[in-house]
């Protein structure tokens, strides 16, 4: 990625990824169009205070050099306004899932698991996608045998990351979708 950006300057690589997300947005515009789509459902959960109740923490940086640890929560509220003043996040810790145990919503993947099946359940995080082999395990610890795949860590607090995971699900043809996060401003991001 670098290369590419070296190459043709971060100007024209924000020009391309652009172009990338107005296609996929006229992509799911193009499949929620359908008139005799089949319905084809989605459950995607928030990890952190949704699934689990996880207690890792977040390093935060800011220009002038001070640190800072925030939890998932704190994260999720002040991420896009500490980001705005250029801070910079360190989800080392984030790698991995320690100590947590069920969140308010697990069970709720568990029903859906037993009645759907786990091939359209999907975790969507802030975390890095590094996380996810230990959001795995801890999701087959309790119950929830979803595959790797359908774990991507954004490693993004941007309520529109989230929005524009959810679109790109729309293009690929889901029409039917439940999302939940303990975050209300990514839940209205998905929304609108």
């Amino acid at each position: 990625y670098q290369e590419i950006v070296d190459k043709v300057g971060s100007a024209e690589v924000k020009k391309l990824q652009d172009i990338q997300k107005n296609a996929t947005f006229d992509k799911a515009v193009e499949m929620a169009r359908r008139p005799n789509a089949p319905r084809k459902g989605i459950s995607i959960f928030d990890f952190d205070q949704t699934l689990a109740n996880t207690k890792e923490k977040i390093k935060v940086v800011m220009p002038d050099g001070t640190t800072t640890r925030i939890d998932a929560a704190e994260f999720a509220r002040s991420a896009e306004s500490l980001e705005a003043k250029g801070a910079k996040f360190d989800f080392t810790e984030f790698n991995d899932v320690v100590n947590a145990d069920k969140g308010p919503l697990a069970d709720l993947a568990l029903k859906r698991q037993a009645k759907f099946g786990s091939g359209d359940i999907f975790v969507l995080t802030a975390r890095p996608q590094a996380s996810a082999v230990a959001i795995k395990m801890f999701m087959k610890a309790i119950g929830v045998d979803i595959p790797i795949e359908n774990i991507t860590g954004l490693e993004s607090g941007l309520p529109q990351a989230k929005a524009d995971w959810v679109i790109g699900k729309a293009a690929e043809g889901y029409n039917d979708f439940y999302f939940a996060d303990d975050a209300i401003k990514n839940v209205k991001a998905v929304k609108r």
